[in-house]
């Protein structure tokens, strides 16, 4: 497949298809999201929401969601802020999400059937790593947005004038419904 994708490029660059896609580094619109990387989404959550190229700083992961104060989607966003005219983030995490009931047990087990052996898992755990931390699922879609919120919103480096505000959005709709 990746083959295939570079195969693409190669033409897609010869035929300046990226002109239509010309964008400032600096988000038209200010804003940062936060997004789940689901493929239901690549297409979706742009076209729901009305966004162009160019237009946000869209933060993809595992679920859409901030794990900690000091995880990389924090710093992303902290850079987005900071250093590209960011003035407001929005959460958005999906229904029918697969993150949602994710235990942390049963990656253990896919990492063993991929062939990961027993002793690089407890290297990474000795490492200060925790498997529950980085592959904990969640309740619901939103809770998960009420916590990535409460570490944005209380984070200390993240300047009190940013509005910050959390959706879920219906993956066959596009539907943004906001979590209070």
């Amino acid at each position: 497949m990746i083959e295939e994708i570079v195969k693409y490029n190669h033409k897609f660059v010869a035929n300046c298809g990226y002109i239509p896609y010309e964008a400032e580094k600096y988000p038209r619109k200010k804003l940062a999201i936060l997004a789940c990387m689901d493929t239901r989404l690549v297409e979706l959550l742009p076209a729901a929401l009305g966004l162009k190229n160019g237009d946000v700083k869209m933060i993809k992961n595992a679920g859409g969601m901030v794990l900690d104060p000091y995880d990389t989607t924090i710093r992303s966003l902290l850079v987005a802020v900071l250093e590209l005219n960011v003035r407001e983030i929005m959460v958005i995490a999906h229904t029918d999400c697969g993150v949602k009931g994710m235990k942390p047990g049963t990656i253990e087990e896919h990492l063993e059937e991929r062939g990961v052996t027993r002793e690089a898992i407890h290297r990474f755990l000795e490492g200060g790593h925790g498997l529950s931390f980085w592959f904990k699922g969640f309740s619901s879609p939103e809770a998960s947005v009420r916590k990535s919120l409460k570490i944005l919103r209380n984070h200390p480096l993240m300047p009190a004038d940013i509005v910050i505000d959390g959706f879920v959005m219906d993956v066959h709709t596009g539907k943004l419904n906001p979590v209070l």
